[in-house]
């Protein structure tokens, strides 16, 4: 997340932080700002509430942050970097990659977080249960292996 002020007598300067596991990012008199579940825009006009007129008489907050992707890749149809636009699942990502192919092991495809966790999901029972549907947050990789004959 990056947070740019222009338009005071003294520049400051320009802020970049990912948003952290607590869903805030902190700034420079305020200390944590909760970010998650924002759009650029709401936080935008929040920061902006927050600095004036308490400490600025006139700011501009420009917010922006990067694209978040995450990747699918084996025996999907189109296997690749996928755009990450809010929660998502595993089966989900799938579908958003074409789903399987005729070929995939559809109870064994691994979630590889980017951490380096490595979860093993079986999407037939995933598809029947949610709650063996992990998460997908950015970064993360989801790999569809070949089933044996």
């Amino acid at each position: 997340m990056s947070v740019g002020f222009s338009g005071t007598a003294d520049p400051i300067p320009d802020h970049v932080e990912p948003i952290k596991e607590n869903g805030t990012i902190s700034l420079p008199y305020l200390g944590e700002v909760r970010a998650v579940g924002r759009t650029a825009g709401e936080l935008q006009n929040d920061i902006y509430n927050l600095y004036v007129p308490k400490y600025y008489v006139r700011l501009t907050v420009t917010v922006s942050s990067p694209q978040r992707v995450f990747y699918v890749g084996g025996e999907v149809k189109q296997p690749g970097r996928q755009l990450y636009i809010g929660e998502t699942s595993v089966t989900k990502a799938i579908q958003a990659a074409g789903d399987f192919t005729d070929f995939a092991n559809r109870a064994k495809v691994w979630l590889i977080r980017s951490n380096g966790e490595r979860i093993k999901v079986n999407c037939t029972k995933a598809l029947q249960d949610p709650s063996l549907d992990p998460p997908v947050y950015p970064g993360d990789q989801i790999q569809v292996p070949r089933r044996l004959f």
